[in-house]
């Protein structure tokens, strides 16, 4: 089963901010000014229609010189807990000047850095770790003491550390939580803390939050129940891993997993609270929920609540983006085209829907005639009409006239697919066979092998350009090193979430949008395989480079922000009128400021 598991810091590293707290006074850009009183202010520009007041979209403390003077409360850190405190600690990038300020000196080296060459240094010890888990370990030590620095040295260098903070070594790290925990970066949300969920989120320091995800741990990427070993707002209601219930190290609730009404009844206690707490308008993100819930609570408060699942709608998001861009290599449309896929869970029937929406678009037939381009295996075979009375619901829309194929490899002789997409979360089920049918099917077959970690990939990068004879377009859940056949270098696509959620949340949150619509998931595909160059393609590539991941985060953003007003979804008015430089300016930028 394909998903991913996204870490707190990650979104905003790509392109959002946080809420943040302001402890010691900052000039930016000549803005502080002095009233006649001696008392500090600053400028403060509303910033993506969030309001007044020194807090913008995610609470960072920025200005210009346009907006009407705000006071500014300070609460004042200095010495050694400035030193401690994360959000403002820079090490030794703090000048003389901000060492006598604010009571450092004799509690740091006599020597003062600045924030690249701290950035070349930890790069380099980063290097030295042989063993991915040491390198996230390092990376999470980091954002405990210096935050920006740790930022900062995502952003800038994003494809070399994405796959150490984030899928596959993320992986790891969940199932190994309990023995590496060392401080809470998230809440954790349990059975004993039902009645007092509201009470809960009033204890988290930070008060504009605009973007919430949340997990129960029970599907966590293709490694099944990790309990509360997950981030970053955990429902804990415990575990069925018999592994998790021995460890001793173990840091959720021991006892088997509530269900029915027991967890309907907290959920919607958790729901009602953050609508209490936060507002209309934050976005609540479901992350690894199993199939049976996450249907379910997608359904269930859609209409309710800004509501969003990763795995179902931002997995078919960036699948969809890799098959609009593969079209370039492939030809026609997509209404030519037939699809394979083996998994017909969350990920896969969010995927197939995704497809046929878009292929309504642009061709006008019915959503149903749509569906018959696409066809689902699942673990007792291909779903087919006969099946339809054993089927769970959300399989019911892909059972088509055919009769009974159990194995893979007689689907793809019997259905004789153009792509096959791989959502099962096993590993090596594309054989040698699978992919060798589907090259003397197809000319240039398109095999996407989404399940994660790298160990359940359905196939290698390596395997499928080898098997094809060089003839596959290849695209993975995890990511896969270069490989050379026959002369010609192979650079596979990643189609990694990270493309899509943090561009889709950001437009979502720019714009006020108080619904999600499926039309915002098609625009957020199309401005992403929009951004696939000729250089990409001539690589294989139906994915842009993560270097510019900030940039493709803008444009996702705008582009689904537009949507939001087409639809009339939208409550920040008027429209600005650039949306993709109105989305760069709410974006994050992790550079030291200057203390006073």
């Amino acid at each position: 089963m394909i998903s991913f598991t996204i870490p707190n810091f990650l979104r905003k590293a790509l392109g959002k901010r946080r809420s943040g707290r302001i402890n010691i006074r900052v000039v930016m850009e000549s803005t502080l000014k002095e009233l006649s009183n001696g008392e500090s202010v600053l400028d403060v520009k509303d910033k993506c229609g969030v309001g007044g007041g020194v807090e913008d979209l995610y609470g960072e403390d920025r200005a210009t010189e346009d907006q009407t003077i705000t006071p500014w409360t300070f609460s004042v850190a200095s010495g050694y807990s400035l030193l401690r405190d994360p959000h403002y600690n820079k090490g030794l990038a703090f000048t003389d000047a901000e060492r006598d300020a604010h009571y450092l000196r004799g509690l740091l080296p006599p020597s003062v850095s600045n924030q690249e060459l701290q950035e070349k240094k930890v790069m380099h010890n980063l290097r030295l770790y042989q063993v991915p888990l040491q390198r996230y370990m390092a990376m999470m030590d980091l954002q405990e003491r210096n935050e920006r620095l740790f930022y900062k040295l995502l952003i800038d260098n994003v494809e070399e550390l994405l796959p150490v903070v984030y899928t596959p070594t993320v992986g790891e790290a969940c199932q190994k939580y309990g023995s590496i925990f060392k401080r809470p970066q998230g809440l954790f949300i349990s059975l004993k803390e039902k009645g007092k969920i509201l009470e809960v989120l009033k204890n988290w320091p930070e008060k504009s939050i605009q973007v919430i995800v949340v997990t129960d741990g029970e599907r966590i990427l293709g490694l099944g129940d990790l309990g509360c070993q997950c981030l970053p707002i955990t429902i804990d209601v415990g575990t069925n891993n018999q592994q998790l219930l021995d460890d001793e190290f173990y840091i959720g609730l021991k006892q088997k997993r509530a269900r029915g009404q027991e967890y309907a009844e907290l959920l919607l206690e958790f729901m009602s609270a953050v609508k209490q707490n936060y507002g209309e308008r934050v976005l609540i993100q479901f992350e690894d929920f199993a199939n049976h819930n996450a249907f379910e609570l997608l359904a269930k408060y859609r209409t309710t609540h800004l509501v969003f699942n990763d795995d179902i709608q931002g997995t078919a998001s960036v699948v969809l983006a890799g098959l609009i861009a593969s079209l370039k290599l492939l030809g026609g449309t997509l209404a030519d085209h037939t699809f394979l896929f083996l998994g017909a869970g969350e990920a896969g029937t969010g995927i197939a829907e995704l497809i046929a929406l878009e292929i309504t678009k642009k061709t006008s037939v019915p959503l149903e005639v749509a569906r018959k381009k696409i066809w689902l295996v699942d673990s007792k075979g291909l779903i087919v009409s006969s099946r339809v009375e054993s089927l769970q619901h959300f399989k019911k829309p892909w059972a088509h006239d055919h009769e009974p194929v159990k194995e893979l490899i007689d689907a793809v002789k019997a259905i004789k697919p153009t792509v096959l997409i791989g959502t099962s979360g096993v590993g090596k089920t594309f054989t040698k066979e699978v992919v060798e049918a589907m090259a003397s099917l197809n000319p240039k077959p398109l095999v996407m092998a989404l399940s994660n970690p790298t160990s359940q990939a359905e196939c290698t990068a390596e395997e499928a350009y080898t098997w094809s004879k060089g003839h596959a377009i290849f695209a993975s859940g995890s990511p896969f090193d270069p490989f050379e056949f026959e002369g010609r270098t192979f650079v596979s696509g990643q189609a990694n979430n990270a493309y899509i959620f943090p561009g889709f949340g950001l437009g979502i949150i720019m714009s006020g949008t108080i619904r999600v619509h499926d039309d915002m998931l098609l625009a957020a595909s199309e401005a992403l395989a929009a951004e696939v160059t000729e250089d990409d393609y001539l690589k294989g590539r139906i994915y842009p480079p993560f270097t510019n991941i900030r940039k493709i985060s803008a444009h996702i953003a705008a582009e689904v922000a537009a949507k939001a007003y087409e639809l009339g979804l939208a409550t920040h008015l008027p429209r600005p009128k650039d949306l993709v430089k109105y989305a760069e300016s709410c974006m994050y930028t992790p550079v030291y400021r200057h203390y006073r």
